[in-house]
């Protein structure tokens, strides 16, 4: 297998930033940066990534909530990560990435907000179950795919920003 990337914490003003600006709560910011794990895989097979909860959630059914994961990704040209929710979570709760497939590109790594990554998830569980993660516990995966391009491809813009921010 290819080794393609790496994972980062993005800087601790960066965190700060957007976990104020997604919480509104400026108190153990610091606590909870120094408790961010980085992806990993489980096991040898594993194809997916695993992301870690920065905090303890409740996801309520029918709520989202919107997690900074302090992280960001250095990958080579022509991969991208593709993020899914963590399959027993989605098996047991339904639970769903607001985007269904988060898609993090090589050229992300370098935007203004250093490629932090951010997941927006939902508990869209048919049963009334209220889903339960604690600091720590993986809640999302990430699996990096190659892909090509067309052979009149002619792309040249440089990337600065997350969501949308090629369309602009």
């Amino acid at each position: 297998m290819q080794r393609i990337a790496k994972f980062h914490k993005v800087s601790y003003e960066q965190f700060k930033k957007d976990w104020i600006d997604t919480f509104g709560a400026e108190e153990e910011v610091a606590q909870i940066y120094e408790k961010i794990n980085l992806p990993k895989r489980a096991t040898f097979g594993s194809a997916g990534y695993d992301f870690y909860a920065p905090v303890d959630l409740v996801i309520k059914p029918g709520d989202s909530i919107k997690i900074p994961t302090g992280i960001r990704v250095e990958m080579e040209e022509g991969w991208v990560l593709k993020c899914y929710p963590r399959s027993g979570l989605g098996f047991k709760y339904r639970l769903q990435l607001n985007n269904t497939v988060g898609i993090i590109d090589s050229d992300y790594f370098y935007s203004d907000n250093e490629g932090h990554m951010f997941a927006k998830i939902t508990n869209d569980t048919n049963e009334e179950k209220t889903v339960k993660l604690t600091q720590g516990e993986g809640f999302m995966q990430g699996i990096f795919v190659e892909y090509g391009i067309t052979v009149d491809d002619d792309a040249t813009e440089i990337r600065n920003g997350g969501f949308g921010s090629t369309t602009k």
